[in-house]
């Protein structure tokens, strides 16, 4: 240890910020815009907002996605003081689901390629699961039900 490293550990610098530090977030929110003057209204309030990194409309889909240090309730909130009716992103990619056709899952309004984020369109991570492929078994010829 040097004098320096001495000096260092005296005058080391505490942090005095009250707050949480927020983290970085993507926040998708699902707005019905029809023209040019909702999409900007909707684009100026969401990037009115303090931490916002970055904001995305896609006026075909209905979405919007906010990037920053934001809290996703705030960022909603701003975005339905517009005056347009306004809900977090309820959708999530096809491919993700594994049961797409589930009943509440399949959604004529999802954009292609998106279903509706439902708890029956997930496959449930405790659930015991079968594996086919030792159903049929030709080191156990016991192993087979059907024979």
């Amino acid at each position: 240890m040097g004098y320096l490293d001495h000096i260092s550990d005296l005058f080391s610098v505490t942090s005095t910020r009250k707050g949480k530090r927020k983290t970085m977030q993507t926040v998708e929110i699902k707005v019905k815009m029809d023209c040019d003057g909702c999409e900007r209204r909707v684009k100026n309030a969401a990037s009115s907002l303090k931490g916002v990194k970055s904001v995305e409309v896609n006026r075909k889909q209905s979405r919007v996605t906010v990037k920053g240090y934001v809290e996703p309730k705030k960022v909603l909130k701003k975005v339905q003081n517009t005056g347009k009716k306004a809900e977090m992103w309820p959708y999530v990619p096809y491919n993700l689901a594994s049961y797409p056709y589930a009943p509440q899952a399949y959604d004529k309004k999802a954009p292609s390629g998106y279903v509706k984020n439902v708890p029956q369109a997930f496959h449930t991570p405790n659930s015991p699961t079968e594996r086919f492929d030792a159903i049929f078994s030709d080191e156990n010829p016991n192993a087979c039900s059907v024979m």
